[in-house]
């Protein structure tokens, strides 16, 4: 039996170093995702560095879970040098990933911070739940004892640090809310005054949402989280366990004088050393950050502390504990009986929060000295970087007197104080100057990234409108109804089914054809934009999907309810004919499905297929463009398929003309975990759409409010207020 045991046991060895190379391959997807966080701090110029590929969820937690198999591994020999290199590695590494993702504890929602919150002290417990079973079995071992000893009192720490800030992230939260909503108000109080004295334009629309940018940027709970004292100090405690991997890095390579870290006797096999050297190096690389991190945050208390009333600095904010005492004071989720276990209850519950409250402000406390004594140890480092620094840019004044880019910049924005909309929490001293000209560059770098992907071809297509008569009229009245209800309208779809008609026309260049093409996708982008931005109920979905649909057979296959628009194009000999077939589709479709449908809930358009709804839209655009021909005695192909281009243009022409307001309200619409990138997107679409702003301000608009003006019936309304269409005015526009 014991040779039995023996063979199955090896058989099981036998695929260790598989695992081993498992291990390896999900430290190293970890190090590079540490590393493009780096990366992406230092491009954006946010050296506090974002959680944007590292973060604490459920992939990183299983990635790290995979990573720490080796010092979780209770039934393997690892006492030679590379084994145990290879298990106080992983512990660093642990402890490394850690302080590197703290701070995407503010991207979090409640329910999203307690379910991470709890996987991450699951994995940690079970962690040093593992080291401290092998210490008690080893701990005649010295060496290996000093090996696990340092590295797991961290990650405790660490763990530790995360429930405290964890804490305190919902009263943060409402805080900054509180402070965004009263400086909205303000805001929008200034813009009244402003779009009474001046026109919008581009400069007057990116001084306005300038100010939306700063408190999206200084309120970015992530951002409150780097800069907050506890986040700074526990990106102190990786120091030393990594400190202490790389004094046993240097001592073992001295040792064997190679690179081999000496023998690995464990199951794991070659994939050990993989193992150390792919953490090693994923340890590297995530205490650059954090180090960094904390390097700016002293500095920044340096030149904020005041040295003179030490008392304020260590003074305790409310919404470090208001949470605890939120929870302690609540009395809801007991229910009230005069008997003594429920007075046990109450009191246990009182003195529990009041010790959590305790050890909270405690931590806070720590957190606040050791940041104190940071900045005073580090006071003539700074005032010495801070003297050259002056003199640097003093120098670089007088070299380039003619290059004042940086300082005209933000200089643009002064006069609406953009320092008033810097969102800081209770107790926090006023952000440096160069914070704010790092923000203002930012926006105006997102703003040229806009500038560069300008939709040409749109742009284009709208040099060609003269107005908005096309709103009007390329759904006439006269048209009877194949129905007993007609489905409402949004921006997309008669644009989608102009579009439609003028690629079936016969006797037009192919290059026309796709250019017309190429402008309507680049004006449905923007389109879509509008729409989802105001057109929020669901009574257009349906009609937007009919829209979605239609135009990806059109525009990829030019193809049209199964007819193909490029053979009818060449069939056919004359515009009329294209118009009648496509007419005579349309109808057929709708004629059948009023046949076979006798539920009178599809009675209701809104409800009705996609198909059904392009196909009725098609039928009454293609029989007013007809009605159009038959007023007169000339059309040409080449000039109904000018006009249809025109009406195309001044449909989507008096859709963007909600894009001001459409920019405006991405900036203070979203959740506070989502504004920061609402508010980039905004700006790069700022940028995107400076021409077509432009080109818009050019034109008379009509005098529609702000929430009729993003409906198209709206404007249809508008034009024909009486209902009645005039076949002659719209061959003036179609002809």
């Amino acid at each position: 039996m014991d040779g039995y045991d023996s063979i199955v046991q090896e058989k099981l060895d036998a695929v260790m170093p598989w695992i081993g190379m498992y291990i390896a391959s999900a430290s190293a997807v970890c190090t590079l995702a540490m590393a493009a966080d780096l990366l992406y701090g230092f491009k954006r110029k946010k050296l506090w560095f974002p959680c944007k590929y590292f973060s604490l969820s459920a992939t990183s937690l299983t990635l790290l879970a995979v990573a720490m198999k080796i010092p979780m591994d209770l039934n393997t020999n690892m006492l030679h040098s590379a084994d145990l290199l290879a298990k106080l590695g992983s512990l660093v590494f642990m402890s490394t990933a850690m302080a590197n993702f703290m701070s995407s504890l503010g991207s979090m929602n409640d329910k999203e911070l307690l379910a991470n919150i709890v996987a991450l002290g699951i994995l940690v417990i079970t962690i040093v739940a593992n080291v401290l079973i092998q210490h008690i079995q080893l701990r005649q071992i010295p060496k290996y004892v000093g090996v696990v000893l340092l590295p797991t009192i961290s990650v405790m720490l660490l763990l530790v640090t995360f429930v405290s800030l964890a804490i305190t992230i919902p009263t943060t939260k409402r805080s900054l809310e509180s402070k965004y909503q009263e400086k909205h108000r303000v805001a929008l109080a200034e813009e009244e005054v402003v779009q009474r004295r001046e026109s919008i334009s581009f400069k007057n629309q990116r001084r306005k949402m300038m100010k939306y940018w700063v408190m999206a940027e200084t309120s970015n709970p992530q951002f409150v989280m780097a800069r907050s004292v506890v986040c700074t100090t526990s990106t102190l405690i990786p120091l030393l366990p990594a400190i202490m991997l790389a004094t046993s890095h240097i001592k073992l390579i001295m040792w064997f004088k190679d690179l081999s870290f000496g023998t690995a006797a464990s199951v794991y096999g070659g994939y050990t050393r993989w193992i150390i050297v792919i953490q090693s190096i994923g340890v590297v690389v995530g205490t650059i950050a954090p180090t960094l991190r904390w390097f700016i945050d002293v500095g920044f208390k340096y030149s904020t502390t005041n040295y003179y009333n030490v008392r304020d600095e260590f003074r305790i904010e409310t919404y470090w504990i208001q949470t605890l005492v939120d929870w302690r004071d609540n009395f809801s989720s007991l229910q009230i009986r005069q008997d003594k276990c429920t007075k046990y209850l109450h009191d246990a519950k009182w003195f529990i929060l009041t010790f959590c409250i305790g050890v909270q402000i405690l931590i806070v406390l720590i957190s606040k000295l050791v940041v104190f004594i940071c900045a005073l140890l580090m006071s003539p480092f700074f005032l010495c970087f801070g003297r050259i620094n002056k003199f640097l840019m003093w120098l670089l004044s007088k070299v380039m007197t003619s290059d004042n880019n940086g300082n005209d910049q933000l200089g643009d924005d002064t006069d609406i104080n953009l320092t008033s909309y810097l969102l800081l929490l209770e107790g926090e001293a006023e952000l440096p100057r160069r914070i704010l000209k790092d923000i203002v560059r930012r926006a105006d770098n997102t703003i040229q990234a806009g500038l560069k992907k300008q939709p040409q071809c749109l742009i284009n297509l709208l040099t060609k409108f003269v107005g908005f008569n096309g709103v009007g009229e390329f759904d006439s009245n006269q048209i009877p109804s194949l129905h007993s209800y007609e489905p409402p309208n949004c921006w997309t779809l008669p644009v989608v089914t102009l579009t439609t008609i003028a690629v079936a026309l016969p006797n037009i260049a192919k290059d026309k054809k796709d250019q017309l093409v190429s402008s309507v996708s680049e004006g449905l982008s923007l389109a879509k934009i509008v729409e989802k931005t105001f057109n929020t109920n669901a009574q257009l979905w349906n009609i937007k999907k009919a829209a979605d649909v239609s135009w990806v057979r059109v525009a990829l296959c030019r193809n049209w309810l199964d007819m193909d628009l490029r053979k009818t194009s060449l069939k056919v000999k004359t515009s009329k004919e294209v118009l009648q077939k496509l007419s005579n589709k349309a109808g057929r479709t709708i004629m059948e499905f009023k046949r076979e449908v006798k539920d009178a809930y599809m009675e209701n358009p809104l409800y009705w297929p996609v198909k059904v709804v392009a196909a009725n839209s098609m039928y009454r655009v293609s029989r007013t463009i007809l009605l159009s021909c038959e007023a007169e005695n000339e059309v040409t192909d080449d000039g109904l398929f000018e006009g249809i281009s025109v009406m195309i243009a001044d449909i989507l022409a008096a859709c963007l003309t909600n894009l001001a307001h459409v920019i405006t309200t991405m900036c203070h619409r979203n959740a506070i975990e989502k504004r920061e990138e609402s508010v980039q997107e905004a700006f790069l679409l700022l940028g995107k759409t400076e021409q077509i702003l432009e080109l818009l301000q050019q034109r008379e608009w009509p005098s529609l409010d702000h929430d009729k003006a993003t409906y198209i019936d709206e404007w249809r309304a508008f034009f024909c207020p009486g209902g009645d269409d005039d076949p002659a005015v719209q061959l003036q526009v179609i002809i």
